[in-house]
């Protein structure tokens, strides 16, 4: 079975059988506590019991009890708490995605040039105007060019009409690189008292989320996770080989193809409204293999809330440490992410792998 096959590729893990539901309901506690506390902290802290209030009111239909805790909860800091929540979440199985379609461990969202696609998307609006993307707004900039990123890199990474792993990651790379340096440029065009807040965006940051923008991250998230969910076994043949799959019945081009797209919609839906936050879709997939395995029917639930639980942290660190000053949460995840990804190198030569 390819489930048994990748249980061995991927050596023991933590939890198995009925304990994988009790870490599920774990999570999605701890998710709630830590959102709680991040609605409730900030440059003005304000009591459990006041947040609470204002969140049941609005719930029930009714008027806050008083306005500056209306603002400073439901206005500001609870669009930006779930934002980070989801844009965690769907980097985490963007991760997962990504690495079933390259069966590579080390690969992340970001090796496709999604995030590089949709800075330059960003910038151009920023620089030219809403006009100059047919009428889009920067995160609606940002949307399109990371998809129209994504196509070419599919389109360069194909060799007889099939998509090739390794292509597939150098190509992302190369676009990636030109899209970096056209950004660059675009950069040198704005105005500066503009470039501080669009750099601070380009850096990955859930401040200003406003609830306009969960739209179309949780949209996606929803749709991509069921779907993933019904193809998770689909996806642990795939981990086996080509070979092995087709043998087990899947349809192997056609799913590839389909875990590129869904890879590159979850990216870039949480690029055009939080920025580039990297390295969460390395490291949330790989803890989560460690406690669960590798069988996708665990792994993909598991992932996404521990990434939903790990961005909402950060982002509260970001914020609460040097308070009321704060960093884009971009620079914390790389921070955390780099020592990560080495450390994952040298176990995996320690492996010969």
């Amino acid at each position: 079975m390819a489930e048994a096959h990748e249980a061995r590729s991927r050596g023991p893990h933590l939890i198995s059988g009925p304990a994988t539901g009790a870490l599920l309901t774990a999570l999605a506690v701890s998710l709630a506590v830590v959102c709680l506390l991040a609605v409730s902290i900030g440059s003005v802290t304000l009591p459990v019991a006041a947040v609470w209030r204002v969140i049941g009111a609005h719930l029930a239909g009714q008027d806050s009890p008083s306005a500056l805790d209306d603002q400073i909860v439901w206005d500001i800091r609870t669009p930006r708490v779930l934002l980070a929540a989801v844009g965690g979440a769907s980097l985490s199985v963007a991760g997962v995605v990504l690495q079933a379609l390259v069966r590579n461990p080390l690969a992340d969202p970001y090796i496709l040039g999604v995030s590089s696609g949709g800075s330059l998307g960003a910038v151009l609006v920023a620089s030219l105007g809403t006009g100059s993307l047919g009428g889009l707004g920067v995160s609606g900039g940002a949307f399109v060019t990371s998809l129209l990123t994504v196509f070419v890199v599919y389109l360069l990474a194909q060799r007889g009409g099939r998509l090739l792993d390794s292509r597939l990651v150098l190509v992302g790379v190369a676009v990636g690189y030109l899209c970096t340096a056209a950004t660059s440029y675009v950069q040198l065009q704005i105005n500066p008292t503009e470039l501080q807040g669009m750099m601070f965006w380009l850096m990955g940051s859930v401040a200003g989320a406003s609830w306009s923008d969960l739209g179309l991250p949780t949209a996606v998230i929803a749709i991509c996770m069921t779907y993933l969910l019904f193809q998770a076994r689909n996806l642990n043949a795939l981990m086996a080989g080509d070979d092995a799959a087709a043998g087990m019945g899947v349809a192997v081009h056609r799913l590839r193809i389909t875990l590129l797209i869904i890879g590159s919609l979850l990216t870039a839906a949480v690029v055009s409204v939080v920025g580039g936050v990297g390295f969460i879709g390395l490291m949330v997939p790989h803890t989560a293999r460690f406690a669960v395995g590798a069988d996708h029917r665990r792994l993909l639930p598991v992932s996404m809330l521990l990434g939903a639980l790990f961005l909402v942290a950060v982002d509260l660190a970001t914020r609460t440490v040097d308070r009321p000053n704060e960093l884009p949460v971009g620079i914390v995840t790389t921070v955390l992410g780099v020592p990560f990804f080495l450390w994952l190198l040298r176990r995996r030569a320690g492996r010969g792998t």
